[in-house]
Order: structure tokens, then C-alpha cells, then sequence
């Protein structure tokens, strides 16, 4: 499945990567593509593993604001 998110708080490629890695930490993530300049992130992952709640909860952890679009 693939699912966007709004992400706020970014404001640089550091805080990209953040949000990148923390996602990948998660099981059946296959991809991650985060946009800085549209504030949004892209997620492909394996439904049966993981949802975009607990994508969402990781990107918060994380230190940002995020909301499934």
C-alpha cells in the first residue's frame, strides 16, 4: 500500500532524514520518499506489517507533526 502524509515542523534535509530513518525502522516499510519544500512524506509498505497510524505515531516520535492525507 501506499499512503501520503502531511508533515510539519521540517526545515531542513537533516529533519528529512530523521523522519526517513525513523520510518524505516518500522517492519514491512519498502519505501520512503519525504519532500521538504511540499512538507509531505510518501510510504510504501506492507499493510499486513504495519499502518499508516503507526507511521504517522513514528513521525511524531520523531519530533514533527504529521496527519495521514
Amino acid at each position: 500500500m501506499k499512503q501520503k502524509f502531511t508533515i510539519n515542523g521540517m526545515s531542513c534535509n537533516h529533519c528529512v532524514a530523521t523522519v526517513e530513518k525513523a520510518v524505516n525502522e518500522l517492519p514491512g516499510i519498502q519505501k520512503v520518499k519525504v519532500n521538504l519544500k511540499k512538507n509531505e512524506g510518501v510510504v510504501k509498505f506492507d499493510e499486513a506489517q504495519v499502518d499508516a497510524k503507526q507511521i504517522a505515531e513514528k513521525v511524531t516520535a520523531a519530533g514533527f507533526d504529521t496527519e495521514v492525507v
